[in-house]
């Protein structure tokens, strides 16, 4: 592979399964490590610090840092504050995105807010689901974290960040902007984080839908793992879907690790 300027690499799917880490997760992070390729961990989850994103990895073996996380409710947050700092924010989410949200100097309210930023809310109720449709119909800017529907829980998968953001948006009339991947704005995040342009970024991950179409749409190289939901059996299902092709394929970690050269 030509020079590298930074990796975006996804996690749950890429890196591990829930709590169990798919093989060769360490040995590559360690390789990256010893060779100096800057990289950082970029995820659609909004609900956990980069600390306790991180402590995830490390519990099963990973090497991470705080700051080698990158969440959508970092991006959200400073997505907000470079257009308008300062303001005034409702958030509907949990407690990665209210950390972020206060990192970044937004000013946390429980009415009359300039914007509304949610993400996953598991004390989501109707009286939220008014009060945020009312701020929005009023004027406040719509902000969603990811727009995924459905998310892997131990009893199976739950509903996401994305299908409370719908209920809003058929209550309020507004569409959100979208900040995770599938959409650009978390890997252009990402990717001045590294001090670098998105061209000399690539985007790791095992997700058509989301992780190869927003590299793709960063402007980003993309490497597509089959560790996750897209297998050789759905590949041409998904670029049929997506209109999307990753730059390259890899089966495995071990594979990767070839493909980077490390």
């Amino acid at each position: 592979m030509k020079s590298v300027g930074g990796l975006l690499i996804d996690l749950d799917g890429t890196l591990y399964h829930g709590g169990r880490m798919i093989p060769g997760a360490d040995l590559l992070i360690s390789s990256l490590r010893k060779a100096g390729i800057p990289y950082l961990f970029v995820t659609n989850n909004s609900s956990r610090t980069p600390a306790s994103v991180a402590a995830h990895l490390r519990g099963m073996g990973i090497e991470a840092e705080p700051n080698e996380v990158c969440t959508s409710s970092l991006a959200a947050a400073r997505y907000i504050a470079g257009e308008s700092p300062g303001a005034t924010v409702a958030i509907l989410g949990e407690e990665g995105l209210i950390e972020a949200c206060r990192e970044a100097g937004l000013a946390l309210v429980t009415e009359a807010p300039e914007y509304v930023v949610q993400g996953i809310d598991r004390s989501f109720t109707y009286d939220t689901l008014a009060r945020a449709s009312r701020w929005i119909r009023e004027g406040a800017k719509f902000v969603l974290t990811n727009p995924d529907l459905m998310l892997p829980s131990d009893d199976g998968v739950m509903p996401g960040a994305g299908t409370l953001g719908a209920a809003i948006e058929a209550a309020s009339g507004f569409s959100p902007v979208v900040i995770g991947k599938p959409e650009a704005h978390l890997i252009t995040y990402a990717t001045s984080l590294l001090g670098i342009d998105p061209g000399e970024a690539v985007v790791i991950g095992d997700n058509m839908r989301t992780d190869i179409s927003a590299g793709a749409r960063a402007g980003c190289r993309t490497i597509l793992v089959l560790t996750g939901l897209t297998t050789r059996d759905n590949l041409e299902d998904y670029q049929r879907l997506t209109g999307v092709n990753p730059d390259e394929i890899c089966a495995d970690l071990a594979e990767l690790m070839l493909a980077l050269g490390v």
